[in-house]
């Protein structure tokens, strides 16, 4: 791992050029040729007994040959969409090489959808396939739109055995899949209506070797342990395509989430990077680590949500790492990091990766890359950009915006950008709240009252208000043991105006036990709105 990589970021920058091949498939051209090396260990999956099993490439690259070859003598073929719904378990990496390698195109999903999402996304994708376990087939009961059904375990009638195999020899045929053709399939939760469909070609797979080496700043020998579920974009980068680039280790467990879990899996696997959304963090910063060995561990990364600055120092200070934040979307994957050799500037995302030129556009239409304010956007064509949205010709159109003959592609996220080109995440275009004429990003005023020690998680959001047209709300989660009063409503308004600007304390206030999140741990303001209905405590 070389963490003085990205020192001369402005040079890198300037002289990098993406050397996109005219096809890629990530089964042929990464992982056999890491198998190559009959030893060297590409996965090490443990499960919630403590089980631990270790596969080579060698044995990633055989497996998804066999799996390959019977889905194709089950009728798949290249360009079929393949529903991929598993755990934490070895099969997932096997299941989404065994699709690339013959040019399927897999659709992961999170094992906590329903039968209803699943008939959904089987319909939009015209699915003729799935994957999953024997525990999730029920789900897909009825659904007479899959020709070929795989389980892993004891399958039911109708099921086909993941480790089915006839006597024909294994298919070994190569697939070229071209860098412009569909590779991989994503579905993200829309504002409204259904989820959206996030198609991604060849190239992009190709391109995610990016953040690995620049961000995650992976080299073959390095243990990689991302806690993502399987059916988040972020086990993309930081899971699958990402490190088995750079041919390092992957740590997979399948375990509920325990602190001293966590801290005991990177101390025995000798994990070197370690990455977790902030909601998981914030929780392991106030672990005791006194009793473990974190000699390994070199770095930690987060995406998904912002991690509050206070987190951040608290996390170096504690645990003795660089926590590098950063920034992306399932449309883009990682685009904006804090990178390793790079010095971080407190509560800002970043800087653009190498490849990636991004800027903020403004309310006058124009877009900067320095010292402005705006809707973040990405310039295009790049190949780490989405190709669209499967069925949906019209949104993807609208999500890209021309200024000056240059196409940019809309994030719908709002930014700050300072003199240097670090740019700071003020919220979703849709979260800006305004108040009295002020505009104000909700995260200001969450990484002010995340600093004060009563508070362990907080979202905020904008609730209407007849004299100033919004103000703001703010939900916080207290620390364990604390109970909320009026008092602490006061202290807390009090602490985030000798934090903060003080236009922006938050004249409501409600304690609440949990605060609702997406399954990637996104805050759901959303639902904060329409919670909003009810009066907050500490109106003032």
């Amino acid at each position: 791992m070389q963490l003085d990589r990205m020192r001369d970021y402005a040079g890198i920058k300037a002289s990098f050029q993406w050397d996109v091949p005219l096809t890629f498939n990530f089964a042929t051209d990464v992982v056999d040729v890491w198998a190559q090396d009959p030893e060297r260990i590409a996965l090490i999956c443990v499960d919630a007994a403590d089980n631990e099993r270790r596969l080579t490439f060698a044995q990633i690259a055989e497996e998804s040959r066999r799996l390959a070859h019977l889905m194709r003598s089950r009728g798949v073929s290249e360009g079929d969409r393949v529903i991929v719904m598993l755990p934490r378990i070895a099969e997932w990496q096997i299941s989404m090489v065994a699709c690339l390698r013959m040019g399927a195109v897999p659709i992961p999903c999170i094992t906590m959808l329903t039968s209803s999402d699943l008939e959904y996304r089987v319909a939009d994708a015209s699915a003729v396939a799935v994957i999953t376990t024997d525990a999730e087939t029920h789900k897909f009961d009825g659904n007479s739109a899959l020709a070929l059904r795989i389980a892993v375990g004891e399958p039911s009638l109708g099921w086909t055995r993941f480790d089915a195999s006839d006597d024909r020899p294994v298919d070994t045929k190569t697939v070229r899949v071209g860098c412009e053709q569909p590779a991989i399939l994503y579905y993200t939760s829309g504002s409204t209506g259904g989820p959206k469909a996030v198609s991604h070609s060849a190239a992009a797979i190709y391109a995610w070797r990016n953040s690995a080496e620049f961000w995650l700043s992976l080299d073959p020998g390095d243990v990689m342990w991302c806690t993502a579920d399987t059916g988040w974009s972020k086990a993309a980068t930081s899971i699958l395509f990402g490190p088995w680039t750079r041919g390092a280790t992957v740590v997979f467990y399948d375990g509920p989430f325990e602190p001293a879990k966590r801290f005991e899996l990177i101390e025995r696997h000798r994990v070197t990077c370690f990455c977790a959304p902030a909601t998981e963090l914030r929780r392991l910063v106030a672990e005791d680590i006194t009793r473990y060995d974190l000699t390994a561990l070199q770095l930690v990364v987060s995406a998904g949500e912002s991690v509050n600055p206070e987190i951040v120092d608290l996390w170096t200070e504690r645990i003795g790492t660089p926590l590098l934040d950063g920034y992306g979307q399932t449309e883009t994957l990682m685009t904006i990091t804090n990178m390793p050799g790079v010095s971080v500037r407190p509560g800002s995302m970043g800087r653009p990766l190498p490849g990636v030129d991004a800027g903020a556009l403004t309310t006058h239409g124009m877009v900067k890359q320095l010292s402005a304010a705006g809707q973040l956007v990405i310039k295009a064509p790049s190949p780490q950009l989405m190709l669209g949205y499967r069925n949906n010709d019209q949104r993807t159109k609208d999500s890209y915006v021309e200024v000056d003959g240059t196409s940019w592609f809309l994030t719908g996220d709002n930014v700050e950008i300072d003199d240097d080109g670090y740019f700071f995440y003020i919220g979703r275009v849709d979260d800006i709240i305004g108040s009295a004429g002020y505009r104000i990003g909700p995260q200001e005023v969450e990484n002010a009252l995340i600093k004060h020690p009563a508070v362990r998680e907080c979202a905020v959001i904008g609730t209407p208000d007849v004299e100033r047209g919004e103000v703001v709300m703010a939900y916080v989660v207290l620390v364990s043991g604390l109970k909320g009063s009026d008092g602490l409503v006061r202290e807390l308004q009090q602490h985030t105006k000798a934090t903060t600007a003080p236009y922006k304390y938050p004249r409501r206030i409600e304690f609440v036990d949990d605060l609702p999140k997406t399954v990637t741990g996104k805050i759901r303001r959303n639902v904060l709105r329409e919670m909003s209905t009810r009066k907050g405590s500490g109106s003032v």
